[in-house]
């Protein structure tokens, strides 16, 4: 008897045996997941996982609505959202309902055929946002991506940009993901080092500064493509930008023949209170892009919107997605959206913001020394800390202490805390966040900096690599701008070498 007639009577045997050992490889697997504790589940991650994150140490094992439990059954006020992709709450019934639903019966087809899932979803968020058309994405980066591409393909064929020189501006301090194509655009040396060279074409400005950004477009409007921006920067510390500096931008991206791209993948979906964050000054970009809270926390759904005569600059096989635009996240998305609008939650956002922010100034006027400001709007909302009142302790400090107190939340930068609560909370947990976090000032605050003095000195920001100036240390428009047309000419120096 050959081999070969050996292993084919063999081969139920040896079937049996790879589905024991996948089997068992379940089954071990569910029985770490229910058996670890938090610790343990902690250092697995850390173990295995990049260390492209710094989480706060708590494990989610299980959410609904606005709360979370760990393995040991512990449960916390969620304050981040998924960083506003839960505005609808954890596991909301509907949003579940729809995914089962489409699960069942197709969840892929990709877009070398029709589903019929992904019409309706185009169809209901076109009519909702009131464009024409939308490319389907999946993260917010890709969407991003998408729009700088689009911004590009009209430039060249609408606009008249000559071959290659598009340029796109965006502000400085802001947060579109992390791709390489965005990082270039990047201000935050984190993102930013040892990963170049960057992507040229791109030029900054400051958020909120009109007249550097009317600078630029008479400089070098004739090659500006697209101006990408925040309506409310998230990252950076939730920037609010001067009353009217939306409405100004719109003014001049129509002047100069430049389109309005909104990164609205964090302030849109009514989480500033309304269902766009430039719906604040009445204002339509050319280009929208949203994520983050299009798949109510179940799945992962960007798109990017505009209307015809920019959307169809891009032709078949110039850009795509396996997964966008497919049955089950657009099933998803249309739950996700019908939620937010049956439930009213740009209205309750409205509502909940502003008395969380009046709760959290009467907290700043028993505290001045160490609340420095509070701001936002809708939900979407930051506590800045004074650097010397903190003495050596840091903003990740307190949210460690918020922890302990049931609160999650998290730092951006050494001292600022983002409050984003899902839309879904009510004032008694609103409330509840002012109230830990009176205690940790009051309590914990003291002890952490005896226990830290001497060891840490007082929080400096690292400059920017791009312009060498400190977060927030903002030079007159003249001398950034100058700075600007130092580093174009330079970059189209390098590249011509």
């Amino acid at each position: 008897m050959n081999n070969m007639t050996m292993a084919m009577r063999r081969r139920p045997e040896i079937l049996r045996m790879l589905c024991r050992t996948i089997l068992s490889a379940s089954s071990s697997s569910e029985q770490i997941a229910k058996s670890c504790s938090s610790d343990e589940m902690i250092k697995y991650e850390q173990e295995y996982s990049a260390h492209n994150y710094h989480p706060i140490p708590v494990v989610f094992s299980k959410a609904k609505d606005v709360h979370v439990w760990d393995p040991e059954g512990r449960k916390y006020l969620d304050f981040l959202s998924a960083y506003s992709a839960v505005n609808q709450g954890h596991r909301h019934q509907k949003i579940l309902d729809a995914l089962v639903e489409q699960a069942q019966q197709l969840t892929l087809s990709s877009r070398a055929f029709y589903n019929d899932k992904f019409p309706v979803f185009a169809k209901y968020l076109t009519n909702l946002f009131g464009y024409d058309m939308v490319l389907p994405m999946n993260t917010g980066a890709e969407g991003v991506e998408t729009a700088l591409k689009l911004a590009r393909k009209w430039g060249y064929e609408k606009k008249g940009i000559p071959k290659n020189e598009g340029i796109i501006v965006s502000c400085c301090g802001c947060f579109h993901g992390r791709t390489l194509g965005v990082i270039s655009m990047s201000c935050d040396n984190e993102a930013t080092r040892g990963f170049g060279p960057f992507l040229p074409g791109q030029l900054k400005v400051d958020f909120g500064d009109v007249a550097a950004l009317k600078n630029i477009f008479e400089v070098h409007g004739d090659k500006v493509a697209g101006f990408l921006f925040e309506p409310i920067q998230g990252e950076a510390g939730v920037i609010l930008p001067p009353e009217g500096y939306i409405q100004s931008v719109r003014e001049l991206c129509s002047k100069y023949n430049v389109l309005m791209i909104a990164d609205e993948i964090q302030t849109g979906i009514a989480r500033t209170g309304k269902l766009l964050a430039c719906d604040w000054e009445g204002v339509r970009p050319d280009v929208v892009i949203l994520g983050k809270a299009l798949g109510g926390g179940v799945l992962p759904v960007s798109a990017v919107l505009a209307d015809k005569d920019v959307m169809l600059c891009i032709k078949p096989g110039e850009h795509g997605s396996t997964f966008g635009g497919n049955p089950l996240a657009s099933a998803v998305a249309i739950a996700s959206l019908e939620v937010v609008v049956e439930e009213k939650l740009a209205e309750r956002a409205v509502e909940m913001g502003q008395v969380f922010r009046n709760q959290f100034l009467d907290l700043q006027n028993a505290h001045p020394d160490i609340i420095k400001e509070v701001r936002g709007r809708g939900l979407l909302n930051a506590v800045e800390l004074n650097a010397k009142g903190l003495s050596s302790v840091s903003a990740f400090d307190i949210c460690q202490q918020l922890k302990e107190r049931g609160i999650l939340a998290k730092p951006t930068h050494d001292t600022i805390i983002k409050f984003s609560p899902p839309l879904t909370i009510r004032l008694e947990e609103l409330s509840e966040a002012v109230k830990a976090f009176k205690e940790v000032l009051e309590h914990d605050l003291p002890k952490m900096r005896q226990q830290l003095q001497g060891s840490v000195t007082e929080h400096q920001p690292s400059a920017c690599d791009r312009c060498g100036r400190h977060e927030y240390n903002r030079r007159p428009a003249g001398i950034r701008y100058q700075q600007q047309i130092f580093e174009e000419e330079s970059n189209c120096f390098l590249e011509n070498i």
